[in-house]
């Protein structure tokens, strides 16, 4: 059964990672770390976190220290020193709320979407989606692929440029 999210937000590009899982233990954590962060972004050079046992373990201290990414904790007591993770477990819990309408039992199923949506929304102090942020271009939503949008001709012109491009590219090599 799973009770908790363990939640992680990069300060940069303000992309929020997050999971729902079954226990808070230092193996869930590195786990975690190892699917959702490293091998999806690579290492990260600080991971800031409150000094729970999960995350302060020597487990979870020592896999850190072999990949060369540096540990600190905030107190427990004050959450608002780690403010980027606050606000979007904020967000998280008020687009649960608003999704369940009663049924607890089944939230894990909008966490997907509603991490979709934190994605694909311009952040006010970058002014830029995190999807953007991390890929540099704008998310394809689903509307997108049921008509052609702007974003998508763009790229298709693009594309049909390039190939255009290449193709005579191509001919100037082979003297024609």
């Amino acid at each position: 059964m799973l009770l908790w999210i363990i939640v992680v937000v990069d300060y940069f590009t303000k992309w929020v990672e997050a999971e729902p899982i079954s226990s808070i233990s230092a193996e869930q954590v590195k786990k975690f770390y190892w699917k959702k962060i490293i091998c999806r972004f690579g290492l990260p050079k600080y991971i800031v976190s409150d000094n729970g046992t999960q995350f302060a373990s020597e487990k979870v201290v020592q896999f850190c220290k072999e990949k060369g990414i540096q540990n600190t904790f905030i107190s427990v007591e004050h959450p608002q020193a780690n403010g980027l993770a606050e606000s979007a477990n904020k967000v998280i819990l008020k687009a649960l709320k608003r999704r369940l309408t009663g049924k607890a039992e089944n939230w894990a199923e909008h966490l997907l979407p509603i991490l979709w949506s934190y994605h694909t929304t311009p952040q006010s102090s970058t002014g830029e989606a995190p999807f953007t942020m991390v890929y540099g271009a704008d998310a394809m939503i689903p509307v997108e692929t049921k008509r052609q949008s702007p974003l998508q001709r763009v790229r298709n012109e693009t594309k049909s440029c390039a190939e255009v491009q290449y193709k005579s590219n191509v001919q100037k090599i082979q003297g024609g």
